[in-house]
C-alpha cells in the first residue's frame, strides 16, 4: 500500500518540479530576431513521435515564441558538455526598452543554417533545421512549439555506426544532460537497455 511507504506528499497547489531532480536534454534554439539572431537554451525539448518532428516548451513572454511565429522556422543545436557555459550565456537577460536586445549573443560562436536564416550554436554535435508545424497552447502560461525537421547535421564521431560499439562511442563523445533545476551532468558511461524478447526499439 502507498500509505506504508515513507513518501512525501507534495502540495498540488504549487508546481512540484522544484522538489526533486529529473534528467532532461539541453538544447539551444536559434531564431531570426529583427536584424540579428537569438539563441535560447531549452530543456523541455524532445522528438515528437518517431518521424522527423521536434518540439520544445516556451512561453509568449519569451522572444523565441514571437521569433518563431514571425519567421516560421527555428534551429535546434545539441551542445557538448564543454559548451554548457555558452548555452548558459544564451539565457542572459536582455537590455534596453522592451527587452529588445540580448548583446551577449553576438559573442557566442554561431553558424548560419544552410537552409534557413537562423543560427546554430557552433561546434554542437547535432543540429536540426525546423519549420513551424503548430503551436499548442494551454499548459498554464506555456505552450508547445512543434516543428518539422527539414534538415539534420551530425558530427561523424557522434553518429551511430553499426560496426562500432555504442558504449565506446558515447564514452569518447560524452552527452550533456540538464538536471532541472540548476545542475548538469556529463554522460560517458551507458549500458544496453534490457528489452524484453520481441520488443521493437523504434530503429528504422
Amino acid at each position: 500500500m502507498l500509505e506504508d511507504l515513507n513518501l512525501v506528499s507534495l502540495d498540488m497547489d504549487k508546481a512540484v518540479w522544484q522538489h526533486f531532480y529529473t534528467v532532461a536534454p539541453l538544447v539551444v534554439i536559434g531564431t531570426r530576431e529583427g536584424d540579428g539572431y537569438d539563441l535560447a537554451p531549452k530543456h523541455m525539448a524532445m522528438p515528437l513521435g518517431r518521424d522527423n518532428y521536434f518540439g520544445f516548451i516556451c512561453t509568449p513572454a519569451h522572444a523565441t515564441w514571437h521569433n518563431v511565429l514571425h519567421s516560421g522556422n527555428f534551429t535546434v543545436s545539441f551542445p557538448r558538455p564543454n559548451q554548457v557555459t555558452l548555452a548558459s550565456l544564451a539565457a542572459s537577460p536582455r537590455c534596453g526598452e522592451g527587452n529588445a536586445q540580448k548583446p551577449i549573443v553576438e559573442s557566442i560562436p554561431m553558424l548560419t543554417a544552410p537552409g534557413m536564416d537562423a543560427p546554430f550554436l557552433k561546434d554542437s554535435y547535432l543540429m536540426l533545421e525546423c519549420t513551424l508545424n503548430r503551436i499548442v497552447e494551454g499548459f498554464g502560461e506555456f505552450g508547445l512549439i512543434a516543428g518539422k525537421i527539414t534538415a539534420a547535421y551530425v558530427d561523424p564521431e557522434s553518429m551511430r555506426v553499426s560496426e562500432l560499439d555504442d558504449g565506446d562511442m558515447i564514452m569518447d563523445n560524452p552527452l550533456l544532460a540538464y538536471l532541472p533545476y540548476g545542475r548538469f551532468a556529463e554522460i560517458k558511461e551507458s549500458f544496453v537497455f534490457p528489452l524484453p524478447l520481441g520488443f521493437e526499439t523504434g530503429k528504422k
